[in-house]
């Protein structure tokens, strides 16, 4: 089945667009925080030019979003879809980041449904990269209900290469615990 890793989506509180050229400087203005990457794999992406360079993978991978706060019309951040593989029937969601004046928000949360939500039509299950010290992101995706299931050295895009912990959720739980702890269901079967 045919799908896009790049569509529009959007819930009551954030819309995600298909990240383009011209999103550089907002989405800049937000990265240019260093307190969002104190955990990430890569610390010195708050950096105007190091951050280009994680752009310009972000543009390269054709499958990255700039997350919009509806009530403003602000950029608050930046996720993907990327490494789609048909015989494993799964892709990955990661290269995440939020403003620090939207954490604890639930808007990980938010962003990470409406993902999930979206791409559970398509395949079975789907994994994240998340930085070995990146503590934040790996209670966030638990929460979730995504299991750890390896370590893995991962090569950014014009970076070095960092561990990262693998974590994996399947179609069917997220269907059945999460939706259901929620109170929501909006999986189309």
């Amino acid at each position: 089945m045919e799908f896009s890793i790049q569509p529009t989506l959007e819930n009551e509180k954030i819309v995600l667009y298909p990240l383009k050229e011209k999103d550089f400087e907002a989405l800049y203005i937000v990265a240019s925080d260093p307190k969002i990457w104190e955990q990430h794999p890569n610390k010195n992406r708050w950096k105007k030019d190091i951050f280009k360079t994680f752009f310009d993978g972000a543009i390269q991978s054709k499958g990255a979003f700039k997350i919009v706060d509806k009530a403003t019309g602000d950029i608050i951040g930046s996720t993907r879809f990327y490494d789609y593989d048909k015989q494993q029937d799964s892709l990955f969601i990661g290269y995440t980041f939020y403003a620090t004046n939207y954490w604890g928000k639930g808007i990980n949360q938010s962003v990470k449904a409406i993902m999930l939500d979206y791409i559970f039509q398509f395949i079975s299950k789907v994994k994240f990269h998340i930085g070995a010290e990146n503590f934040r992101s790996q209670i966030a995706i638990s929460r979730l209900g995504a299991e750890k299931i390896a370590e893995q050295e991962v090569t950014y895009f014009g970076e070095a290469p960092r561990l990262n912990f693998v974590y994996r959720i399947y179609k069917e739980d997220w269907e059945k615990e999460y939706l259901k702890k929620s109170g929501q269901f909006i999986g189309k079967n």
